[in-house]
């Protein structure tokens, strides 16, 4: 699963910035030190956007397209920032085969975002996950971390309604 871009406008602020600035100085004498930089980012952001991106890069001295190409590849790393309510739909075996796909496109349309994209008012993001080890509640999702279970695209609506604030 490719993992998408934000298309919400980047807003680092300047002390997010100074605090990666010094993260970069600490490390950018060993490049093998380029992950944990990322982690550290992506711990003061919460996500890598390509702005971010762009300074480890330059900071470090590495290529841009190495940056993108840790942040694709470890699934650890997020392109975009996760909302207020982050959903998560289990798609592994169990739950796929269960209908969590139908689940899926349900909260797409309900929400206007596919997956790895956040709502514009930054109240909901949605994820797709592999296993989360609930097999025998499939299918399964989950809201940051209460997990709801047995679910068809009817319960979708109502669960959605419990968090519009």
């Amino acid at each position: 699963m490719q993992k998408k871009i934000s298309k919400l406008p980047f807003n680092g602020t300047a002390e997010q910035e100074a605090r990666l600035q010094k993260v970069i100085a600490e490390n950018r004498h060993d490049k093998s030190r380029l992950m944990a930089v990322m982690q550290e980012a992506q711990g003061i952001y919460g996500y890598l956007p390509y702005e971010v991106q762009k300074m480890i890069a330059e900071g470090m001295d590495v290529p841009m397209e190495k940056v993108y190409g840790v942040a694709t590849f470890y699934a650890q790393f997020a392109l975009s920032p996760k909302g207020k309510y982050d959903i998560s739909v289990c798609l592994g075996t169990a739950c796929f085969v269960k209908g969590a796909g139908d689940l899926m496109d349900k909260l797409s349309e309900l929400l206007g975002i596919g997956a790895d994209e956040c709502t514009e008012d930054g109240k909901f993001s949605l994820t797709a996950c592999r296993c989360i080890g609930a097999c025998g509640l499939a299918p399964v999702l989950t809201v940051n971390e209460e997990v709801y279970g047995r679910l068809t695209v009817k319960d979708i609506p109502d669960i959605l309604a419990k968090y519009k604030d």
